[in-house]
């Protein structure tokens, strides 16, 4: 890897990029800002409360330009969603109106976040069991195609396996190709799961040792 890429822990000033490239990657692997009116809704949901509550299971790779790129998780997945209902989504659940007045086909990509922030879909049961721990990656274009993904990977690994984690899943958007094919060469599998072919989320997992 180049010198001039670090991968380091998570630190409070990474906090805005990390906001700007949950954005900047939220479009299916592409830019969503022409999508969203409010540019920190997708960070609300995909890295903000990682990096607050869970900090040493977030990392960030940093080149000359900047922090371009975090890997954030938690081990348990199903005790994580609690947490936030206990200790994230309610402040958000004030500052966003609750969109469900609003028929599903018109909601803006605003209000189909906030929805998501009122009404958390929980991972499904089956997939916590085979793997517990989750975790969310994400890189600027800048850093993409050169490795850094697997090594970013590596990195939170190896820190998870730190904490006695020993398989973890992804939810990856169906129409982000790029995604799924970087995640099917890094070992993560498709489990047999009863619905798996329906909705937009395609669960992947996998096992280290």
């Amino acid at each position: 890897m180049d010198r001039s890429i670090a991968i380091r822990r998570f630190e409070a000033d990474d906090l805005d990029a990390c906001y700007a490239i949950s954005l900047a990657t939220g479009f299916a692997g592409a830019d969503a800002s022409h999508l969203y009116r409010d540019p920190r809704l997708m960070g609300h949901i995909y890295v903000a409360p990682y990096a607050l509550l869970e900090p040493t299971l977030a990392l960030v790779v940093e080149d000359r330009d900047g922090v371009a790129g975090f890997a954030v998780g938690a081990a348990d997945t199903v005790a994580w969603e609690g947490r936030l209902e206990r200790q994230w989504w309610p402040a958000l659940r004030r500052r966003y109106p609750d969109p469900s007045d609003v028929p599903p086909e018109i909601q803006t990509a605003d209000q189909r976040r906030a929805f998501m922030i009122h009404y958390p879909t929980p991972t499904p049961a089956a997939v916590v069991a085979s793997f517990p721990a989750h975790l969310h990656l994400n890189l600027l274009p800048r850093l993409q195609r050169r490795r850094i993904g697997s090594k970013l990977l590596d990195a939170w690994c190896q820190a998870a396996s730190g904490r006695g984690m020993r398989a973890t899943h992804v939810g990856v958007n169906r129409a982000n190709e790029g995604a799924i094919r970087f995640w099917q060469a890094r070992g993560f599998e498709t489990p047999a799961l009863e619905g798996q072919t329906a909705g937009r989320t395609l669960w992947m997992g996998r096992e280290w040792q």
